[in-house]
């Protein structure tokens, strides 16, 4: 039996696009469900959930997507300067760059919601500046997640430098 390597790695590539996309929404909602009920220990137990979802499922999928990507143009006979795997490229590299304070972020948010969970204190007002930089960064991230699908779902003719 043979197998289907080009089959294979479209499942892999999707299924890894999929899980950064499901994942990222996932995660801002409930963090965000739990922000509000502001229950140190609620939000704890919560960004604890968040950080291990986003180590075990985000970070392996990040790690994938280039490699997938790559093998596929590849073996397709695209060129990464392709203008619309360029632009997605970029977007990858922009959604990184909102994504890695975002994961530093929410470490530090669940460590000082442990914190004042063990202190049966209310949260301080770092957490919620922290918080609202990390809601500020998931909507450039999601978006350039969006315009990606839709790059490679239409894979529009777009014009490289």
């Amino acid at each position: 039996m043979m197998v289907d390597i080009d089959g294979l790695l479209r499942l892999v590539h999707v299924i890894g696009a999929a899980v950064l996309l499901g994942t990222g929404a996932g995660i801002a909602f409930f963090m965000v469900i739990a922000r509000r009920t502001e229950d140190p220990k609620l939000i704890a137990h919560t960004a604890g959930t968040v950080v291990l979802a986003d180590t075990v499922f985000t970070a392996t999928a990040v790690l994938l997507q280039p490699i997938t990507g790559y093998l596929l143009a590849e073996r397709t006979g695209w060129s990464l300067a392709e203008g619309w795997i360029a632009l997605s490229l970029v977007l990858y590299v922009v959604t990184g760059l909102f994504w890695l304070p975002v994961v530093w972020i929410q470490m530090r948010l669940r460590n000082l919601a442990r914190i004042a969970a063990g202190n049966s204190a209310p949260l301080p007002p770092e957490w919620f500046g922290l918080y609202r930089i990390w809601f500020a960064c998931g909507f450039p991230a999601f978006l350039a997640v969006i315009a990606i699908f839709w790059l490679m779902l239409t894979k529009p003719d777009i014009a490289t430098f």
